[in-house]
């Protein structure tokens, strides 16, 4: 690759994927919001262009960018955080943005156009391994809209004689995750002192640092191979538990809470592991950071942050 645009730019794995992508030499353009505080998240370097825009005006992008993209990523995704479930229209607004990125990369002359899935797809699974050809059974309207989104944006994208890749991903953390997800909340409450809540956490589950993240995506970028789903994880899962003894001892606190949130109802049991093998053989692709330094870097940043 030698120029990508990115929307959601300044996400956890957008802004991963950027300066992955500039420290390859990789020229980008990044959309971001006008005045967005977020700005600050991406590196000051000559390579990278800041392009104002959002996901209601995405036709407007191509007048802007003056040099021809070889490569789209489109991470940006409308109406998320914990109430991302509760409209299934709103949800389904992200299916419109997504085809008419596609046509938006189309009209800048990318050559390769890389979505944003979810292991919401899948639905709940208790499986050793989660991977491309695993059934799919979206459960909630989020699941279901990523679902469609990469069912109808390949079909489009090849319509338009654009190569098309999307990835799902499963769970990450690190700098700039959402202070909502389970391990960013756990350790603002860890590091405040204050007293931390967890199911049973006997189920199995799989984290990817976000540094990692963003070397996959841009991996995907230059080796990835037209058509394919790829599930972005670390390949390997542990008990929850495990992960939160690790999240404690990085913060310096003991482990408190574990087994007061009962299960869900429905009984379903959820174990996520991706199934990486894929991804690795196409990209050459293998997780550099453990989760024990992932979270100390993750503690050691929100310190700095000041929560």
């Amino acid at each position: 690759m030698e120029r990508i645009f990115v929307t959601g730019a300044t996400s956890m794995i957008g802004s991963a994927l950027v300066s992955e992508s500039l420290a390859n030499g990789v020229e980008v353009y990044a959309m971001v919001r006008k005045n967005s505080p977020k700005i600050g998240r991406l590196p000051v370097n000559p390579r990278l262009h800041l392009v104002e825009g959002d996901l209601d005006a995405l036709g407007e992008l191509p007048a802007k960018v003056p040099a021809r993209i070889d490569t789209f990523y489109h991470i940006a995704w409308g109406h998320t955080g914990a109430k991302r479930n509760e409209s299934t229209e709103l949800q389904a607004d992200n299916i419109r943005t997504t085809l008419k990125a596609i046509r938006v990369a189309a009209e800048m002359g990318a050559e390769k156009f890389i979505g944003a899935g979810s292991q919401a797809e899948y639905g709940p699974k208790d499986l050793e391994r989660i991977g491309p050809d695993t059934e799919t059974n979206p459960v909630t309207p989020y699941g279901a809209a990523k679902l469609a989104a990469g069912l109808l944006g390949r079909m489009l994208a090849h319509e338009l004689g654009i190569a098309f890749i999307w990835p799902r991903i499963f769970s990450t953390y690190g700098i700039y995750d959402k202070p909502t997800s389970m391990i960013s909340s756990s350790i603002r409450k860890m590091l405040a002192g204050e007293k931390t809540s967890f199911s049973p956490a006997e189920h199995r589950w799989d984290y990817l640092f976000s540094e990692d993240a963003g070397r996959a995506f841009y991996l995907m970028g230059e080796k990835g191979k037209d058509g394919a789903v790829y599930c972005i994880g670390s390949g390997e899962s542990r008990k929850l538990r495990l992960f939160i003894e690790e999240m404690a001892e990085a913060c310096g606190v003991p482990v408190t809470g574990i087994g007061e949130i009962p299960y869900p109802k429905d009984g379903k049991v959820r174990n996520l592991c991706a199934d990486i093998t894929n991804l690795t053989e196409d990209t050459g692709f293998v997780p550099r950071v453990s989760f024990e330094e992932g979270i100390r870097r993750t503690v050691a940043w929100m310190r700095e942050s000041q929560l």
